[in-house]
């Protein structure tokens, strides 16, 4: 699928960074999934960052955004969606759009995006953001993404860029039997492994795929807030 934004194509500065980027996701890390890799060769990262760090945007590592949230390393954005594996015509559920990144990786490989970010003010910048980039398979709101979206379920994929305590169950009953969700779990705020889980008719199976570090999962069904 076609990245849509109105800049595709067009010289942004930021070409050798971001093929970079990509060949260190491709050699070091094996991600594997050329669609998720042309994607991210094509997405203006750069956008997504606050304006003082866009030199920082393709560099190895989770940059802060607003609210003490973070926009993930390249690397686990990558891994976390090589791990759904999409085939493009599922519809998503994703939990903690912070500034859309995410969001519009996400988009740019399957039907429909729905996108909750927990704080109203990165959610509407997050709106607002991709629909100038030209994205209009998203819909984004501002909630407790811990209770999921049930109006709209079930869900092929679910992604969850916020580390819980525990898996939330509203999220596993609302993912179609078949479908994947992939979310950080841990017993404290500060680590987690990345688990994917697949529903099943009889409940689900879970995969760990190894340690993580995220910001933690507010919610109903994740960490109070302090």
């Amino acid at each position: 699928m076609s990245f849509p934004t109105r800049s595709s194509g067009i010289a942004d500065g930021y070409e050798m960074v971001r093929a970079a980027m990509v060949d260190r996701l491709r050699n070091h890390y094996h991600i594997a999934d050329t669609k998720v890799l042309d994607v991210m060769a094509n997405l203006p990262r750069h956008e997504f960052v606050p304006e003082a760090l866009k030199a920082q945007a393709y560099k190895d590592n989770a940059l802060p955004i607003a609210g003490g949230q973070t926009i993930s390393q390249p690397f686990i954005v990558a891994r976390m969606t090589e791990l759904l594996e999409l085939k493009g015509n599922e519809k998503i559920l994703e939990i903690g759009a912070g500034t859309g990144y995410q969001t519009a990786i996400l988009a740019s490989l399957a039907r429909k995006v729905f996108a909750i970010e927990r704080l109203p003010n990165l959610a509407a910048e997050a709106e607002q953001r991709l629909r100038t980039l030209g994205f209009r398979n998203v819909t984004l709101k501002a909630g407790d993404g811990t209770v999921g979206w049930d109006v709209y379920h079930p869900f092929d994929a679910m992604l969850v860029a916020a580390g819980g305590p525990s898996m939330p169950e509203p999220l596993v009953r609302q993912l179609k039997v078949g479908g994947r969700l992939v979310i950080p779990i841990g017993e404290g705020q500060r680590s987690q492994n990345l688990i994917r889980v697949t529903r099943t008719a009889a409940g689900y199976t879970q995969e760990n795929f190894g340690p993580c570090a995220f910001v933690p999962l507010i919610g109903k069904h994740g960490w109070a807030a302090e």
